[in-house]
């Protein structure tokens, strides 16, 4: 990463004004070595397993071994943190991820309108020093019913016409085909000969771009990603599904930046795509220009319609609000306006203390909102003040420290260590338990007595699998109240909730209601308002009685980051064969042994926590997904209603569905939700019992590997204790 220069500071300003950055490199040093060492011995190992006569046994080593070697070398083995961008254009987003990487103009800024509803992504490139992209784009169909639509919505002249989205309609007409191009036709459309352009790149599906040279390659992306209103025209944003960026950056090791559009258009795919990307988000970074910060409620609104997609849906453990734009300010009406009467207002440095003031009190509100909120319980929370214009031009008025910026860098400097040193962890704990193995066949002792240990663990297997599934009955038990009390409330108070959506009290002066509703109706049942600035969620709002009912014992079995004493991942957890009162000297074959079934099953357990992860989310999203599967054949139906009489045509189909079905609709729901429960019970299950007896097979073989691996084991547990030191 470039370097940024020193830090600058006035000549009568305080020492103690700025913070140093916390230095890295002898954790970075330490994993590195460890690692080394623990290669070294795992070569030799392979050696001088090479000239053993050929067994069975000979022959799972060198394929565990040659796993690790893989596992190493692409870091398969740990999905990236996926860390989420939030924010309305306008607010910075660009600019901060820039400044975060050191690259000032990698991704275009000040872009507006339905452009940003594009599902942008950001990692690293950690094979060579290009700079890549891959475009996704949409269809060729539903490109072609998406400029059908469009230009319906541009043919709209009546009263009643919904402003939003003709904009949208004009912005994407406009930015393909140039100015004026939304007043052509459809055939007129289709015969300017910049369709030859659209129509190659939708039959492409799939375009690549790739550049050594960073400020090239910005301009290359720029009109996939950007539009420009004084030159339209062929800016193919409309037509993009998405982007994956990948630049070359040690930050990005393990880490990716979804951009995640705080606004949709009436775009089935991109609505799909987005709800899915937060679902894969750890961090979520909330973004809001400071001189609105702390009054906006965007903000707290966009987290309000997406908490379930980060947390039940999800697996966010963490939100970072960043203030933006924190060195635009006015000293003198800071001072008049909101400098603290108590307070001995500045003499020097005007401008400097106003916004470290006004830094400090923004943390705060902050702070207090989020205490006050429920999604304390579910997620930590870090604010942040930045100035990325101050961070690149060393002219203004700001601390390098005080642009915070640095901050944000070394967050993201610490995760990659911290994964760098799980890495490590467990790459060293499998090489221990490939010599445990070695070493726990060695034994000289009778058949007898390993006939009989291999039996114990046989047995200690069977029942640690009967009291787990005495836990998931206990589970799916609570589960299935929860959702019978959900049933019967939605049953209940389906279409009064959906009345809310369906024939809602329109705000005021807001028209062409008619042509949201077709819109949610095509969509599948979802639309999000740009003009209303709300978020039209059928499918949800049916299934709120049942998200709510089973909210609180759903967040205790599936709990993102705390422990609830019940949860499927701590079961998974305390799931073990080996008997925890037992300790046997380091010579015994009893201690390889254990060591050896250890690594085994925190290997499985690792494994399967992570699917749990996944699995939740289908889990939760069932409940949605089964009453989206049961009311999509009305809003087909729906749509397709046009003219005098449309929208209560609509709102009668909807309303007849929703009565027609609620009395079988929901009991699906329950019954899928326990179904995918079961599966997930019977799958940890199958998967621990399969692996654990593998396992004790393993232990089983006769044939013996003649190795003095003992003290290579006393290597690696020494440096496993460094790495807890």
């Amino acid at each position: 990463m470039t370097s940024h220069g020193t830090k600058r500071k006035h000549s009568n300003e305080p020492s103690g004004s700025s913070t140093k950055r916390p230095d890295n490199s002898s954790q970075e040093l330490g994993t590195d070595l460890i690692m080394k060492q623990t290669k070294d011995v795992i070569k030799k190992i392979k050696q001088n397993i090479a000239v053993q006569d050929s067994t069975d046994l000979k022959t799972y080593i060198i394929d565990q071994i040659s796993n690790m070697d893989m596992m190493n070398k692409s870091n398969t083995n740990r999905k990236k943190v996926t860390i989420g961008i939030f924010g309305r254009s306008g607010e910075g987003k660009s600019s901060l991820l820039n400044a975060v990487l050191g690259e000032r103009y990698l991704l275009p800024s000040g872009s507006s309108g339905a452009c940003t509803a594009i599902t942008t992504q950001v990692e690293g490139n950690l094979s060579d020093s290009d700079y890549t992209a891959e475009i996704e784009f949409i269809s060729e169909q539903e490109w072609d019913s998406q400029l059908r639509d469009l230009l319906l919505d541009l043919s709209d002249k009546t009263e009643d016409k919904n402003d939003d989205m003709t904009k949208i309609a004009i912005e994407k007409i406009t930015a393909l085909y140039g100015a004026n191009a939304y007043k052509k036709t459809l055939e007129e459309l289709k015969k300017d000969a910049k369709s030859a352009k659209i129509a190659e790149l939708l039959l492409m599906k799939k375009k690549e771009i790739s550049n050594a040279n960073s400020s090239n390659f910005a301009k290359e992306i720029s009109k996939f990603i950007q539009h420009s209103r004084s030159n339209p025209g062929n800016w193919y944003w409309p037509i993009v599904k998405s982007v994956s960026i990948k630049i070359p950056n040690p930050l990005l090791e393990h880490i990716v930046f979804v951009d995640i559009p705080g606004t949709g258009d009436c775009n089935k795919t991109r609505d799909s795509l987005w709800k899915s990307k937060l679902g894969e988000c750890s961090i979520v970074w909330i973004i809001s220009a400071i001189n609105r910060g702390t009054t906006d409620e965007d903000p707290w609104e966009i987290l309000k319609h997406c908490v379930c997609y980060m947390t039940q849906a999800g697996e966010c453990k963490s939100i970072n609000f960043i203030f933006t734009k924190t060195d635009d300010i006015d000293p003198e009406e800071y001072i008049r306006n909101e400098w603290p009467s108590e307070e001995e207002k500045p003499d020097k440095y005007l401008k400097t203390a106003c916004i470290r003031k006004r830094n400090i009190c923004s943390k705060e509100t902050v702070r207090e909102s989020f205490e006050n909120s429920k999604l304390k319980k579910k997620m930590a929370l870090n604010i942040f003040t930045v100035s990325t214009r101050a961070f690149f031009d060393k002219t203004l008025c700001l601390e390098h420290s005080d642009t915070e910026i640095p901050k944000l860098q070394d967050v993201l400097k610490n995760l990659n260590n911290s994964i760098n040193k799980d890495l490590a962890r467990d790459y060293v704990n499998e090489a221990k338990g490939i010599l445990s193995l070695i070493k726990s066949v060695q034994s000289e002792t009778g058949n007898v007595v390993q006939t009989g240990v291999h039996n114990k663990l046989e047995q200690n297997l069977c029942k640690a699998l009967e009291k787990l599934g005495w836990q998931f009955d206990m589970l799916c038990c609570v589960l299935e109240k929860c959702l019978s009390d959900g049933v019967e409330e939605s049953e209940r108070l389906c279409l009064t909730s959906a009345c809310s959506i369906i024939s809602p009290n329109l705000p005021h002066g807001k028209g062409g209601f008619h042509k949201i509703l077709k819109a949610l109706c095509k969509n599948d049942g979802y639309h999000w308002s740009n003009a209303w600035g709300i978020d039209l969620d059928l499918n949800m709002v049916l299934a709120q009685h049942m998200h709510k009912n089973i909210e609180e014992e759903f967040d205790s079995i599936f709990p993102v980051h705390y422990k609830t004493g019940k949860s499927v991942q701590e079961q998974i957890e305390k799931f073990s064969i080996i008997q925890s009162d037992c300790e046997h000297p380091r010579a015994s074959m009893f201690y390889h042994i254990d060591n050896f079934i250890k690594r085994e099953e925190i290997k499985l357990k690792m494994e399967l926590k992570r699917q749990v992860i996944e699995r939740k989310k289908e889990i939760y999203l069932s409940i949605t997904n089964t009453i989206k599967d049961a009311m999509v054949p009305s809003y087909a139906k729906a749509a397709k209603f046009q003219g005098t009489g449309s929208m209560k045509k609509m709102q009668n189909t909807l309303t007849e569905a929703i009565e027609n079905l609620k009395h079988d609709m929901f009991k699906q729901a329950k019954a899928e939700v326990l179904r995918k429960f079961r599966d997930l019970e019977q799958h940890i299950k199958d998967t621990l019992e399969s692996g654990l007896q593998r396992a004790i097979l393993l232990l089983s073989e006769t044939d013996k590997i003649k190795l003095d691996v003992l003290e290579d084991i006393k290597e690696l547990e020494n440096l496993l204790q460094q790495m807890c030191d």
